[in-house]
């Protein structure tokens, strides 16, 4: 009785541990991979940080705005002959005093610097959202390559497979009919070198597939990469609209839609507030203060003098917060400043500032012409690869026609085993070649519709 609990204890244990296993293997969706993504990758953490810093700098501009107050309070003692700082006597003695004070200050006009300040922080947070929209978008089309590129790997290993097991049994056959003997010997070494170079073509298709998975998993910055895998997925070979359009709409669609385009204009923008910052500091600035103290003594206060001997009468100090009150003081005005000279910084800002405006607008027309050479490219790329996917699936039909004639010859006796080899190995190679040509297709449609306007994936 115990062995059978224990059988089924371990039974059960198994199958726990297989459920388990499976459960743990997801299969990931291209939309999956592209949130996850998002999500997790590190470049992308990073540029939001970014955003994070210029929120920050947009409090700093908005605090500019506001007065800058500050406390000081402090607790002395004076041994020896010292003037109380009350009465103003010369005493020979221990004394105590506290003092405190309250300062404000605020600027009434600072050449605009402040306005301008604030708008360049309203412009560097719309760059810093640019920023990171660029960062996700060129972190999708590496995520959308990965994936295709996995697709074509399993694809390209389903081939390796079928050749291998269509060459074994070739393998299988030669072997009786050299038994029997109707062909000599050679043939069947070369059909075990086939057989063996099948092998090594599995091997490095298995090995591709596996880095292709490694790959994509390290830009979903998964740790479990051991088990990751997509969904089990063909592409289909479609035409594009796109090719529709003339290259030059697209060009021009791109300009309104390209997250670096306006990304580069928003800098522009920036480098002319930081100009107009710069300029700012040939103005006068103006600004506003107040202040407030007051001090408090520890020593006997000396309320008179005796009418004989003439020696000082004197008392305990008055409260704390009497003398406190009877010694606050108040002092406020306007302060203007003026400059004159100042080593030519001044001007060498503005220069700079000058210097950086030309650059960033230079910049801007940079990306504007690297855009439409991007763009035409892509457009030239994309249709000839489908004209090299098309002409590869010709090629393809060609020779799987040739490779069924040789393979007709050869089994009646009209054609050698290294004639063979050589029509199968030119099929092999056609039908690699149509999946290298047909994602190579899909990914550069996706990269054209992407300057076009239409997102990569797909929102469900």
């Amino acid at each position: 009785m115990k062995s059978t609990t224990t059988i089924k204890t371990l039974f059960f244990g198994l199958l726990l541990v297989s459920f388990q296993s499976k459960a743990q293997t997801k299969k990931w969706t291209l939309e999956e991979c592209v949130n996850y993504a998002m999500e997790k990758n590190i470049s992308i953490k990073n540029t939001t940080l970014d955003q994070q810093l210029s929120d920050i700098s947009k409090r700093d501009a908005i605090g500019n705005f506001l007065p800058t107050i500050n406390a000081q309070a402090n607790h002395s003692w004076n041994i020896g002959l010292n003037f109380s700082p009350v009465t103003n006597q010369a005493q020979t003695q221990t004394t105590q005093y506290s003092s405190g004070g309250l300062n404000a200050n605020i600027d009434i006009y600072k050449g605009l610097q402040n306005q301008n300040q604030l708008r360049k922080a309203n412009l560097s947070i719309i760059a810093s959202k640019y920023q990171l929209t660029k960062m996700q978008e060129d972190v999708s089309l590496n995520v959308v390559n990965a994936y295709l590129q996995i697709i074509f790997n399993k694809e390209n290993l389903k081939v390796q497979q079928e050749q291998l097991a269509y060459d074994t049994k070739q393998l299988e056959r030669s072997q009786e009919l050299v038994d029997a003997g109707v062909v000599p010997r050679g043939d069947l070494l070369d059909v075990k070198a086939t057989v063996a170079t099948d092998n090594q073509r599995l091997v490095a298709a298995e090995n591709a597939l596996l880095i292709s998975k490694l790959s994509l998993a390290q830009l979903l910055q998964l740790e479990n990469f051991q088990e990751f895998d997509i969904a089990d997925a063909s592409a289909p070979v479609a035409e594009s609209s796109i090719l529709l359009q003339d290259p030059k709409a697209i060009f021009d669609k791109a300009k309104e839609t390209r997250t670096d385009i306006k990304l580069a204009a928003t800098n522009v923008d920036i480098a002319e507030r930081d100009l107009k910052i710069a300029r700012g500091g040939y103005q006068p600035s103006l600004s506003g203060f107040y202040g407030f103290n007051s001090r408090v003594a520890y020593a006997d206060r000396v309320v008179g003098y005796d009418p004989v001997t003439g020696t000082p009468v004197t008392a305990a100090p008055l409260p704390f917060f009497t003398q406190l009150s009877d010694n606050k003081g108040h002092n406020f005005g306007v302060s203007l400043n003026v400059p004159i000279l100042n080593g030519f910084s001044v001007r060498n800002n503005v220069a700079r500032s000058k210097v950086a405006l030309e650059r960033s607008k230079i910049s801007l027309e940079q990306k504007g012409l690297d855009l439409e050479r991007t763009v035409y490219t892509a457009y030239t790329d994309t249709k000839g690869a489908l004209k090299s996917y098309e002409a590869a699936v010709s090629t393809l039909e060609s020779r799987q026609q040739a490779f069924n004639y040789a393979k007709e010859r050869y089994e009646v006796g009209l054609m050698n085993v290294f004639d063979f080899n050589q029509s199968q190995t030119l099929y092999v190679n056609a039908q690699s070649e149509v999946l290298r040509t047909k994602y190579d297709y899909i990914f550069r449609t996706k990269i054209l519709e992407f300057y076009f306007g239409i997102p990569i994936v797909s929102k469900q």
